[in-house]
């Protein structure tokens, strides 16, 4: 119950990122807002900086992802190019009237191979864009990694299903806490953990691109029956290693704040049945509550363990206490709002992924439909949309 009460209470020092569809846009102002409401904007590395290959930067997964034509043939090597041109986008910022910019940090230009030496080159870049903010009066918020892991750890060792991944992302991160922790107060681990991971390790259209041979894609390598489990399981344990030693070594002297960013849907049922209404729940256990409920509770949701069985990796009661209460705060990105119909024949499936294990089908206004292995979910566009606070406040 203190952790549940914590998400409420720390949400407070939280930004909260939203996206809006407002007819009347021009009616509203600042003074509708609360006193000490933040405002601000916030890119991802490897989408914003560019100089792929500068100063002594390494590839990530999404280099090694989009160079082969992925992305409709786009890349990011130069993209925003935000690694020459932060000052003129701070003063832009600045002339917004931004509060705050939350941007994410290239691993794999900080810390080339993903561990050992400090690229100085990276560091100073960081540095440079952290003092540009402050001295325009914009707070940086900052993001470990968003999806973006170094390209040397997933040739190593297999990245996020690996436990490995737990010793150098830990590493990461304190190299982060150490070197620019005097001027950043609010922390993020990683940003959308549930996308990347179905994307990634079920579908497949993400990098590290891992699923099974029975998946439309045609990966050539994965196991959308365990990997997706298996790679969540290690980002939690992973962030609250982290978590940890920040609050240890860091928070006393910095002041600061550390959490963690979830994508969140919110889902409806699409008749009154019974079923409809059990297999909404379902889709919030199996897609927020699969991150929430071990942040709030230090442990997975039980519908989500009776389904997937032993794939799912239980915790330890030794994680399960670092797991729970492991955050200041928990962001939500929040996009639109979906209809949920019971779907209860994925279960015969002959090759059960996460997709299959939910039992339900998706569905938007336009009458789009997301079956297991079917991808439109990320193409409806539903109209106005409402998340609802739920039993973890």
């Amino acid at each position: 119950m203190e952790a549940a009460k914590s998400v409420l209470g720390l949400s407070l020092f939280s930004i909260f990122q939203l996206n809006l569809v407002v007819s009347a846009a021009d009616i509203y102002s600042r003074n509708d807002f609360p006193p000490g409401f933040v405002f601000g904007a916030s890119t991802s590395a490897f989408q914003y900086e560019g100089a792929a290959t500068e100063d002594g930067r390494t590839p990530s997964i999404w280099d090694n992802f989009t160079h082969p034509g992925n992305m409709h043939g786009a890349n990011a090597d130069i993209a925003s190019d935000g690694y020459h041109k932060y000052k003129e986008d701070v003063q832009l910022m600045a002339h917004t009237g931004l509060d705050a910019y939350r941007f994410s940090i290239s691993w794999s230009r900080l810390i080339p191979n993903g561990r050992g030496p400090v690229n100085m080159k990276g560091l100073q870049y960081y540095n440079n864009l952290i003092n540009e903010l402050i001295r325009n009066g914009i707070q940086p918020h900052v993001t470990l990694l968003h999806a973006d892991l170094p390209q040397a750890l997933e040739d190593e060792y297999g990245g996020w299903i690996n436990r490995k991944i737990l010793r150098d992302f830990t590493a990461y991160a304190d190299v982060c806490f150490r070197e620019f922790g005097d001027r950043v107060l609010h922390w993020t681990t990683l940003n959308e953990p549930n996308v990347f991971v179905l994307g990634g390790y079920d579908i497949g259209f993400l990098p590290p691109q891992r699923c099974s041979a029975s998946s439309p894609l045609n990966c050539s390598k994965g196991n959308s029956s365990t990997e997706p489990y298996m790679a969540a399981h290690n980002i939690l344990l992973a962030h609250a290693a982290v978590a940890k030693l920040y609050k240890k070594q860091y928070q006393d002297k910095q002041h600061g704040f550390i959490g963690l960013n979830l994508c969140s849907y919110w889902f409806v049922p699409l008749t009154n049945t019974t079923k409809d209404v059990i297999a909404t729940q379902r889709a919030n256990d199996f897609y927020i509550d699969w991150y929430m409920h071990p942040l709030v509770y230090g442990d997975y949701p039980s519908s989500m363990k009776k389904v997937a069985g032993s794939r799912m990796p239980p915790f330890s009661n030794y994680e399960s206490k670092q797991v729970k209460g492991s955050f200041d705060f928990i962001g939500l990105n929040f996009y639109l709002t979906m209809y949920v119909k019971d779907y209860p024949s994925s279960l015969e499936m002959e090759h059960r992924d996460v997709l299959a294990d939910m039992a339900l089908e998706l569905l938007c206004r336009s009458s789009c439909i997301m079956k297991p292995r079917c991808f439109c979910v990320f193409t409806c566009m539903c109209g106005q949309a409402c998340l609802m606070c739920r039993h973890y406040l």
